[in-house]
Parts: structure tokens; sequence; C-alpha cells
């Protein structure tokens, strides 16, 4: 595979999603899928890093999305409610990317042309960038606290706020016990339109060494590819980074907020009530 200096064509990420998952023994969450895809592709950061507007989605992460869905309608793919996406018998039998254009090919010829009212979003997503809308527009104390009632509905214990004592960009603090173990977890969190940066992440870990065994960054935005690196630094205290769909997820899971019937939707006075 040529190193790309552009973004990737739609049948190059669809073909590139199918190896992804076949490499991976079959299934992989969206962030593995994404950072295993920038790999596969050889893009640089400064492409896969791209922006889709004023999302908190890169544009890669955006047109993986679209290419997710064309494969699951075409029966290649299949995602659980968690996010795990699976390949299918019928994605395993594709061979080549002739394949699998023929696949995705005889599946629109099979259900017809698209319906006038026009594609479905990629991946369930418009309630996610209506969602991080509302969020973006908390007071920083309120997302603060957001924050820490999802770590509480999380299964964390003593959970503290402690940012507005500018303790050296640390936002909280709390305990997370598994089985018989239990972990002290230092928080970042920040209402980000665009991507955190290395050194963001590099500057955290600074300020949690030696007063926590992990570190958790969540934000409205999105993690550079640098900033994924470096969170997972060999030799370096463990970050766990959450992004701005990731924090949608989350908040779903929880019902935090948001409540799903037929369709999703945003409850707007949960986060006015915080």
């Amino acid at each position: 595979m040529t190193r790309a200096k552009t973004m990737p064509s739609n049948a190059d990420l669809r073909w590139a999603t199918l190896e992804v998952l076949k490499n991976r023994g079959g299934s992989a969450s969206i962030r593995e899928l994404s950072e295993d895809v920038a790999r596969y592709l050889e893009l640089p950061d400064d492409v896969a890093d791209t922006p889709h507007g004023d999302g908190p989605q890169t544009e890669l992460d955006y047109r993986l999305a679209w290419a997710r869905t064309s494969l699951r309608k075409a029966g290649a793919i299949d995602n659980t409610a968690r996010g795990v996406w699976t390949i299918t018998p019928a994605g395993r039998e594709v061979a080549s990317e002739e394949d699998l254009r023929n696949l995705i090919k005889g599946k629109v010829t099979e259900q017809g042309r698209k319906p006038a009212t026009g594609p479905e979003p990629p991946d369930d997503s418009e309630w996610q960038e209506e969602l991080l809308a509302v969020l973006r527009r908390m007071d920083p104390d309120a997302f603060e606290r957001l924050c820490q009632r999802v770590l509480r509905e999380s299964g964390f214990s003593k959970v503290e706020v402690t940012g507005r004592s500018g303790d050296g960009g640390i936002d909280g603090a709390g305990v997370l016990r598994v089985n018989l173990i239990s972990f002290h977890v230092r928080f970042q969190c920040k209402r980000y339109a665009g991507s955190v940066q290395v050194r963001e992440v590099r500057d955290f870990r600074g300020a949690m060494v030696g007063r926590a065994d992990k570190g958790l960054f969540m934000t409205t935005g999105g993690f550079t590819s640098g900033a994924v690196r470096e969170a997972a630094r060999d030799g370096a205290p463990a970050i766990d980074l959450v992004d701005g769909m990731a924090l949608c997820g989350l908040l779903k899971e929880l019902e935090l907020g948001v409540g799903t019937r037929m369709v999703t939707e945003i409850r707007p006075e949960f986060f006015e009530e915080l």
C-alpha cells in the first residue's frame, strides 16, 4: 500500500476496514478501526487529523462512518449496540477489492435506489452532534459535575472535582475498584470543539505522576494521532482517552440526559439543572 498524501477514497476505506477486521480476528471497536485503518493506509498525521467541519470528528472518522454504513448495508459487517463491529461470513468471503465492489453493487441493485428522503446518517450520528452542541453550551463547572456523575454511574467512588483549585491541570480524582484491586485515578475534562494535542496529554501526565495509578482525559472534542500515541506510550503511566463520540455513548448507555425510543433524543433540561 502506497503512503497516502491525501484523504483516501471511500473505496479504499471500505477495503481497509474489512482488512483490519480480518487482521483483528473479526471484531474491533470504532477507535481500534480508526487507528488501524490509518496505519494500514500509512496516513501521515496531518491527513489523519484533518478535522471535519467544526465537529469533534476528524474527516477520516467521518468518512469511515460512511464506509461502515455502506459495508453494513452490503452485509459484509455488522455492529452491536456497544459500538463493536464484526465481520460477517459474507465479508470473510470477500477476497479482493473487485469482490467487494460486486457485493456492494449487488446489494444496491437488490434494494433499489435510495429513497427521496436522502441517505441515512452514518452510524446514527445526528443525535451525537446535537448532544455535543448541548455539552459545549454548558458552564465549565456544570460540565465538570457532569463528568463527576458519569464516573460515579460507571462505578467510581470518592469522586471529587478539584479543577477550581488550579491543581496542575487536574480537574478531579476518584477510585475505581475492580474485584479486590483499587485504582486511584486523576481525570481532566475539557469542553473542546477541536482536538486535544500531544502537549496537553503530556502536561496532564506530568501533573498526575506520583499521585495516581491511572489518568482519564475526557473531552467533547477529539484527540490527535500524536495525543493517542502519547497516552499509550510505553514506560509512562497510562492515560485513558474519552473523546466526544465516546462521551456521547457513555451518556446514552447510562441514560444521563439521553433517552432512546424509536429514535435517540436529547434532554437539554438534564444539563441545565447541573
